[in-house]
């Protein structure tokens, strides 16, 4: 069983996971270690690493502007090792990237794989890349154990689903509601149509919510029908308005959501 898993099976009998994102090299890379481990030092049982991309058609604006930043910063891909190694040398919480998929594929599959393993990351979210054309990045994590993590959707047949939930290491992503990232006031009723189609299809996946979710109640209501609640567009918007530590504040308000 997956570090990720792990966690996400323990944390379930508590009250829930607070799975929280935020970009690399934003606004440079040495502050996104620092805000990445204050995340997990303030609540965040699961940290999710955005690789920064010149066209994240999925990314809403807030966390358009963050990676805008950080490219123009100079980041490169390179650099997510480093960063991610100085962040795992100092939490115990599993992270995971997130990453479109043209740069793992300009990258190299096999040597991305192998650059996750080596700097202590669990493995990755891939939202552009369906089960059916991963055969190869499958093989890349399988051997080295690493966790690969799949999108269910509002629009995903049964039979979708079921491949999501067969291909995914760590827990299945499901979409709250269909378009671009982003907080919203109402949590879409689709989350619960998701999740219980991963629930139908298969009853060992760990499943997560995304997209939307800015709120402490929306955090405790995710969880209790999910495994955990992902946070992304609130806590970039955090830190853009105050700085690490009004990071730190939104994490500590949202992992509230947690408690039974």
């Amino acid at each position: 069983m997956s570090t990720t898993e792990q966690t996400l099976r323990a944390n379930r009998e508590e009250g829930g996971s607070l799975i929280g994102y935020f970009p690399l090299g934003y606004p440079t890379l040495e502050d996104s270690v620092e805000a990445a481990v204050a995340m997990c030092e303030s609540g965040v049982d699961v940290l999710e690493l955005g690789i920064p991309y010149s066209d994240p058609v999925m990314d809403g604006i807030v966390i358009q502007e963050a990676t805008e930043l950080a490219l123009a910063n100079g980041f490169k891909l390179k650099d997510a090792f480093d960063a991610i190694r100085a962040v795992t040398s100092r939490v115990d919480a599993p992270v995971l990237v997130m990453t479109y998929w043209n740069p793992v594929m300009q990258f190299g599959e096999e040597r991305f794989a192998q650059e996750l393993s080596d700097s202590g990351a669990s493995g990755a979210i891939t939202p552009d890349l369906i089960p059916d054309e991963a055969a190869s990045w499958i093989r890349a994590t399988d051997a080295l154990g690493l966790d690969r993590v799949f999108l269910a959707t509002p629009t995903s047949s049964d039979a979708r689903t079921q491949r999501a939930c067969a291909s995914s290491k760590g827990f299945v992503y499901a979409v709250s509601t269909m378009g671009i990232t982003g907080a919203r006031d109402d949590l879409d009723q689709n989350a619960k149509k998701v999740v219980a189609q991963v629930r139908s299809q298969s009853k060992d996946s760990m499943t997560a919510v995304g997209i939307g979710v800015s709120t402490a109640s929306q955090v405790r209501e995710i969880n209790k029908y999910a495994d955990g609640a992902i946070v992304g567009s609130a806590f970039v918007r955090a830190y853009q308005n105050g700085g690490i530590e009004a990071l730190r504040a939104k994490v500590a308000e949202l992992a509230k959501g947690k408690n039974k």
